[in-house]
């Protein structure tokens, strides 16, 4: 199983975006600086995942995620977007 996720850092307020087979493996590797791009940014917060048979079809969402980022899609994906 692969596991698509978005982390959340309240310190900042910036978003995160990857995919692994172990989130919680994942989370404390980003969460204690053994990851080069988000250590700076540090706690991070799991906010969403989807899980995926394949590790293909994971990182197609990965990519298609990150192409909404700071979009609607993205907030909508996140319940941050109200419809009214």
């Amino acid at each position: 199983m692969y596991i698509v996720y978005i982390l959340k850092s309240y310190k900042v307020g910036r978003y995160y975006v990857g995919q692994t087979e172990d989130i919680n493996d994942r989370l404390e590797r980003h969460n204690v600086g053994r990851v080069k791009s988000t250590k700076h940014f540090r706690p991070w917060e799991l906010v969403h995942s989807e899980s995926y048979s394949t590790r293909s079809e994971a990182c197609k969402r990965e990519l298609e995620i990150k192409k909404y980022k700071g979009g609607i899609k993205f907030k909508k994906l996140l319940g941050l977007w109200k419809d009214d």
